[in-house]
């Protein structure tokens, strides 16, 4: 991690890990589902700490390395949006009780910490070793943004998860949820419970997300830094945005869209970058524009769709009886 103090490397990883035990005891005192208030107060919270952090790093390095942090806060924020869809998708096919929604989103982002770390390390190492890491990159963001783009449904197949298969080799499932356990006993026997087989899914659906997210920073920075800190403070703060959008995700219809595009306007900056070099600012503001874009045309899209007349009950009788 060349360029940054030990120091500023410690303090930042006992701020993340004060920030995880206060999260923990709060839920411990919780009734465990949180409101929409608590979540909006989690949601600014995040985000005014991420700003506060910026400043910090302002004053420190300058203005460039603080607009690299803001950029890619920004970039990572708005890409694990589309986590939110599918951890809603996930915690409905396993009917998963309200209230243990909470517990498996807090123990999920404490692996996506420790997970997001090491792919970061491994990038950088990839990077400094092989220049032609970036293009891969960029190859691999532009073929997400078009899967993305393409594909309209989420698919929920815990069977072919490979680390609820490899748990279910050691640990038989219970059939049923135990309250906040992730292992039961039963007689002699150590069984696994739904919450754990749960939580498996959602911290591989995070790692697969991850592959996506982390090398679209690669293009904002190179400064591992910037990289790690930026991508912790979008995954902390992503718990309450959940909370706080869950009940309207779905009138997000395009938000998909709007992030597979900015996938791919990502991965075409990584693969043009030696011949064509894009200012920091435009890259915010492209990002920012057409994430507002796509979250407008849903909100309009949807206002529309409730607006629509409906068919009277007395035109649809005489509809059938024309039939």
């Amino acid at each position: 991690m060349v360029g940054t103090p030990a120091w500023a490397w410690g303090g930042f990883l006992v701020f993340i890990a004060g920030m995880m035990a206060v999260d923990l005891v709060a839920y411990r005192r919780s009734s465990g589902a949180m409101s929409f208030r608590s979540a909006a107060g989690w949601s600014v919270l995040w985000i005014g700490l991420a700003l506060a952090f910026n400043l910090v790093l302002l004053m420190w390095r300058g203005p460039g390395p603080a607009l690299e942090f803001l950029t890619g806060y920004v970039v990572e924020e708005s890409l694990s949006l589309d986590n939110l869809f599918v951890f809603l998708v996930i915690f409905r096919f396993f009917a998963l009780p309200a209230r243990q929604y909470r517990l498996v989103l807090t123990w999920g982002i404490l692996g996506a910490v420790i997970l997001r770390g090491v792919m970061i390390a491994a990038g950088v190492a990839l990077i400094s070793v092989f220049s032609w890491a970036i293009q891969a990159f960029g190859v691999l963001l532009v073929w997400t943004a078009w899967k993305l783009f393409t594909e309209k449904e989420e698919k929920v197949e815990p069977e072919v998860n490979p680390l609820v298969r490899l748990a279910r080799r050691f640990y038989p499932v219970w059939p049923r949820f135990a309250g906040d356990r992730f292992f039961i006993r039963r007689g002699r026997r150590t069984l696994m419970t739904p919450l754990l087989v749960v939580l498996l899914v959602v911290s591989t659906t995070d790692v697969v997300f991850a592959t996506d997210s982390i090398p679209a920073i690669f293009a904002i920075t190179r400064d591992p830094f910037i990289v790690f800190t930026s991508n912790m403070f979008a995954v902390m703060g992503l718990r309450s945005i959940f909370f706080m959008l869950a009940g309207v995700l779905h009138q997000f219809r395009y938000l998909r869209e709007g992030l597979a595009v900015v996938l791919g306007l990502i991965g075409v900056k990584m693969l043009v970058e030696h011949h064509l070099v894009i200012p920091i600012p435009v890259a915010l503001a492209v990002v920012a524009g057409v994430l507002a874009g796509s979250i407008g045309l849903s909100l309009v899209a949807d206002r529309r769709e409730r607006d629509a007349p409906r068919p009277s009950s007395i035109s649809r009788r005489g509809a059938r009886r024309r039939s």
